[in-house]
């Protein structure tokens, strides 16, 4: 990384989530040689015996495992000589450790929204790929970003393909913004054969390798419909300027339309490191030895408006955000609840879609929020869908 003075200098990395899918691939692009950094706290879950691996290869300064059992048994078992903390508290300071330059936020779920406000109100530089921070207290998470001057440079392909494309261009000028979708596993399934979906069919996405939550949320299309309310609060256009289209190929990530009719889109093969080495770099380009895409080969691009039918949690996202307030917490709280249910195979495919909307039926809806009461909505809407989920 290239500081403001010209210097190579040192950055200090602390990666949130780093034995899941895009903390292995953060890792890996920063291991390309392009970045001069020392990573200052690796955070994990469960997967210790991975985090023991990245431990002798990167040498942290300290690890964090939110875990306590995990904890335990890593404490007793490691040859890190590092400092080890653990529990959720300890994941907040380090998100929030004045010694990083830059964290990567990959947790899953609600859990990467208090160290993210944490790392926000010591000015740091975010690199997110936690879709729930911003699906869940997006005002809280932007308004905080202006007030101590950090930023927010989302991971996700599609807000990087985005924000590349508005380089350059005013967004004053945006006449719409256009997210694409592989349409998941079952674009092409009879609809009528959804009530029998199962989880290994919903696992198999037929372009991106993710982990098991994501995936899912891609088969429903929920993904897609929280990328939507990302894109509203990171480039602040309205709900209506955003629209989803299906693209099976996954080769163009994201389009820009602009007032004069003209239109800009990002074109890549579906590998997250691509993504991952512009957040990690930007402004800047770095040179990697990543697959090119040969157009040649690809032959045709093809594009089909989303079935709502098929696809239920995309217009839940949609009327979610039109309704404001904690809708869009109650939103992914449900879908967090509803995603472990269908994997452990206590409900069905199409019930996902099924429970959430009662959730945002029965939640007390509230305007404008505070981070308090977003996590009281989050605790109320999990508590309310896995009551209905015992009831099956």
């Amino acid at each position: 990384m290239i500081s403001d003075n010209g210097i190579n200098s040192i950055k200090n990395i602390t990666i949130l989530g780093s034995t899941g899918s895009i903390g292995v691939q953060a890792l890996d692009v920063l291991s390309s040689g392009n970045f001069n950094y020392k990573i200052n706290f690796l955070t994990a879950n469960n997967n210790i015996a991975l985090l023991e691996k990245q431990t002798q290869k990167y040498n942290p300064n300290a690890v964090v495992i939110a875990n306590e059992n995990s904890y335990y048994e890593f404490v007793r078992n490691t040859s890190f000589k590092g400092k080890i903390y653990c529990g959720d508290e300890a994941v907040q300071a380090a998100a929030s450790d004045d010694k990083n330059d830059l964290v990567i936020s990959s947790l899953v779920g609600f859990s990467g929204v208090l160290p993210t406000i944490e790392a926000l109100k010591k000015g740091k530089k975010i690199a997110l790929a936690n879709k729930e921070t911003l699906v869940s207290a997006g005002k809280i998470i932007t308004n905080l970003a202006k007030e101590y001057n950090s930023e927010i440079i989302a991971i996700d392909s599609e807000h990087s393909a985005i924000l590349q494309c508005l380089v350059g261009e005013q967004i004053s000028q945006v006449e719409k913004l256009i997210l694409t979708a592989s349409g998941g596993p079952f674009r092409n399934t009879p609809f009528e054969e959804f009530q029998n979906i199962t989880v290994e069919q919903a696992l198999n996405h037929p372009n991106w390798s993710m982990g098991s939550k994501i995936t899912i949320d891609s088969a429903t299309m929920m993904n897609k419909g929280f990328e939507v309310i990302e894109a509203f609060w990171l480039f602040d256009v309205d709900y209506q300027q955003i629209e989803v289209i299906i693209h099976p190929q996954s080769i163009i990530h994201s389009m820009v339309q602009f007032i004069d009719g003209s239109m800009k889109a990002q074109l890549g093969l579906p590998d997250m490191r691509i993504p991952i080495a512009y957040s990690l770099s930007y402004p800047e380009r770095f040179s990697y030895d990543f697959p090119r895409m040969n157009l040649s080969e690809i032959g045709k691009l093809d594009f089909y408006e989303p079935d709502m039918q098929r696809y239920p949690c995309l217009q839940l996202s949609f009327d979610s955000i039109k309704s404001g307030g904690n809708a869009t917490a109650v939103l992914n709280a449900a879908n967090e609840i509803c995603v472990s249910a269908f994997l452990n195979r206590k409900i069905r495919f199409v019930e996902i879609s099924q429970f959430i909307n009662n959730a945002l039926e029965s939640i007390p809806h509230i305007d404008n929020p505070t981070i308090t009461e977003i996590i009281d909505s989050d605790k109320e809407t999990r508590e309310f869908t896995n009551s209905l989920i015992s009831r099956i």
